[in-house]
């Protein structure tokens, strides 16, 4: 709570300044913030881009030339830089919870947008997470605090809409459907396919298998005890001649084993690749849990295996929207032997994937950037030509 106290002592301070013809990016996941950053560019927007990052994606924004300052860290000048930005700003963008809104008084004309880092959701968030519910009605008025902030939050279906409207206790008007902006890679076939053939090459993967990539959720407990469930002996003998298996693991998991060195020529870890989604451009079957990686994967319309191994715990836990096995798009499984199994017999109902992408990638249609800028910049005026135009 010190950290809160001085943060908001600090913005207020800053909040002093005059408003400034500014883009602040507070950044967890850099995906959607590129897109919209490139197609920003692309319309000629010339305000100041500033991007607060946290953790790795700090790289991807410097290789860039943009001006990346580490956020929420040690660093006393960094903090203090990274507030004086968002406190001058005219448009700050969020892609994920942070706790410093709840104690963040925008001026009148500041927009807060928040560009949630999945298309869909399986497991429960926000107010409707389980253990929000056990936490002090001081947390929970934070909670509150911090949601209120969101004067848009965007999304690329209403099924969507309607998940944040409950998890934020938001209303339909603060609601944006332009659809989610990384996902015009999807769309971008040139694009899609120069990244693919990167992939191929810095994975040295023979042009005659095909990919599955496992990517398990992130679970607290295995920070400091991973431990990979799928019986890799096994997949390889069944597997490997026509397979190579790709690792997505999270990458603030550093006691797993040396997977490659394992099973040199079968598995590759990519835990530590950022992207997600163009790892998902060379997946042939995605294997996961109660990630949200199937609503953006779905826009390729292949295969997907559900593997809950630990499904009674989860639910108790953290939560689903509704029973799992309504919603999800592929088959649900509990062992490596069925895994290999459906596999092998290429048991996947295609067109249960397309209703689902149907239904969670209703506005992403590959223009999800465009529209978004130009519904947030639309008659965009900088501030010191207002103040011109004022004279």
């Amino acid at each position: 709570m010190l950290y809160l106290f001085v943060f908001k002592i600090q913005f207020n301070l800053c909040k002093m300044l005059p408003l400034q013809s500014k883009v602040t990016f507070v950044v967890s996941f850099g995906e959607n913030n590129k897109f919209i950053y490139e197609e920003m560019k692309r319309q000629g927007i010339t305000d100041d881009v500033v991007f607060l990052c946290k953790g790795s994606c700090k790289k991807d924004f410097e290789a860039r030339g943009s001006h990346v300052i580490d956020f929420e860290t040690l660093n006393l000048l960094d903090m203090w830089r990274g507030i004086y930005h968002l406190a001058t700003s005219r448009t700050v963008f969020v892609d994920n919870y942070y706790g410093f809104l709840s104690v963040t008084d925008f001026k009148e004309d500041v927009q807060c947008i928040q560009i949630w880092h999945a298309a869909g959701a399986i497991k429960k968030f926000g107010l409707e997470d389980a253990a929000a519910s056990g936490r002090s009605k001081k947390a929970q008025e934070r909670f509150l605090r911090v949601y209120k902030k969101f004067d848009k939050i965007v999304v690329g279906s209403d099924a969507l809409a309607n998940v944040f409207m409950k998890a934020f206790n938001i209303s339909a008007g603060n609601v944006v459907k332009t659809g989610i902006p990384r996902t015009d890679l999807f769309f971008d076939k040139n694009a899609a396919r120069e990244i693919a053939a990167g992939l191929a090459i810095n994975s040295k993967i023979m042009k005659e298998k095909k990919v599955i990539l496992y990517a398990p959720t992130f679970r607290d407990t295995e920070l400091s005890a991973f431990n990979l469930k799928l019986d890799l002996d096994l997949m390889q003998k069944e597997l490997g001649e026509d397979y190579v298996l790709f690792l997505k693991v999270h990458p603030a998991v550093k006691t797993k084993l040396n997977y490659e060195q394992e099973f040199p020529g079968f598995v590759y870890d990519y835990s530590d690749y950022g992207n997600i989604n163009e790892l998902l451009l060379i997946t042939d079957i995605l294997i996961t849990d109660y990630s949200s990686i199937p609503y953006e994967f779905a826009l390729l319309n292949r295969p997907m295996i559900f593997f809950p191994y630990d499904l009674e715990d989860y639910k108790k836990e953290r939560g689903l929207w509704d029973d799992y096995e309504s919603l999800v798009p592929g088959p649900v499984v509990y062992t490596t032997g069925d895994i290999v199994d459906k596999i092998k017999k290429q048991a996947f109902d295609l067109s249960q994937i397309e209703a689902f992408s149907g239904k969670w990638n209703q506005y992403s249609k590959g223009h999800s950037s465009e529209n978004l800028v130009g519904l947030l910049f639309k008659d965009h005026i900088s501030i010191e030509e207002q103040q011109s135009r004022a004279l």
